[in-house]
This record gives structure tokens, C-alpha cells and sequence, in this order.
């Protein structure tokens, strides 16, 4: 009789411990489950809202240059404008490097025009393609 009343406590105990065990398993799990969704969430908010900054960013560089391109259309608003936009962004090349002179930008810009130009010319139909002559082999050597 003894025997069957440890037996029976056991078993009373075995239940509880593995009902509780459980219980406490499913409550982590809702838990790691629910902080999953919100971290999914987040991220898909984050990256939507960075998409959209990045959108804008690019068709207000867009939207400038389209603008830059029309205003230099007109001949002498145009020259003066051209002038006007080549100094400013000399003037914000300067101020991120401020040890180099105008002919490091201008080095530097040529090359840089140079590398789009070609990838420009590049693009064209093969009938209206300039030679295989890039402006890089056409440009002075800058030294650097």
C-alpha cells in the first residue's frame, strides 16, 4: 500500500512537473514568436521609409540635373549658368578637400567625365559610336 501511495505521488508530481514544464515552453515560445512578428515589422517599416528617402533623394539629383540641362539650353542664360553651377561644385569639392587646388578638381572632374563619357558613348548604336578612341587616351595627364 505504501508503495502505491509513493507511486501515486510520483506520478502526481511527474504530471505537474512536465505540465508546468510544458506551460512555461509555450509561453517562451509565444513569446520569441510575438517578438519575431515585431521585429519584422520593424523591419519592413525601416526599409520602406528608407526606400521611399532614397527615392526622393535620387529624383531631387535627377530633378536638379534635368533642370541644369535645360537652363544651359538657352545660350547665354546657359554659358552663365554653366559657369555659375561648374564654380559651385568647385566650391563644395574644396570644402571636402581643402588641401587641393583647381587643378586637382579639374583632374579630377575630367577623369571622372571622361570615365562617363565613354560608358555614354558606349551605349550609342554601333552606327552613330565614335571610334574606339576614348577622351582618356585624348586627355593630358594629370599627375597624382
Amino acid at each position: 500500500m505504501l508503495a502505491l501511495l509513493k507511486n501515486t505521488v510520483f506520478l502526481i508530481w511527474l504530471v505537474g512537473a512536465l505540465a508546468s514544464v510544458s506551460l512555461g515552453v509555450s509561453i517562451w515560445a509565444f513569446q520569441a514568436t510575438a517578438t519575431v512578428a515585431r521585429l519584422g515589422v520593424e523591419a519592413t517599416t525601416i526599409t520602406i521609409k528608407h526606400r521611399k528617402a532614397i527615392a526622393a533623394a535620387v529624383m531631387k539629383v535627377k530633378a536638379k540635373a534635368r533642370l541644369k540641362r535645360m537652363i544651359t539650353m538657352i545660350p547665354f542664360a546657359g554659358a552663365a549658368a554653366g559657369l555659375y553651377f561648374e564654380e559651385q561644385e568647385y566650391k563644395e569639392w574644396l570644402a571636402e578637400n581643402p588641401n587641393e587646388s583647381r587643378s586637382d578638381y579639374l583632374c579630377e572632374t575630367a577623369e571622372i567625365t571622361s570615365a562617363v563619357l565613354d560608358e555614354v558613348l558606349a551605349e550609342l548604336p554601333a552606327a552613330i559610336r565614335p571610334s574606339k578612341i576614348s577622351l582618356n587616351d585624348m586627355m593630358p595627364k594629370c599627375e597624382g
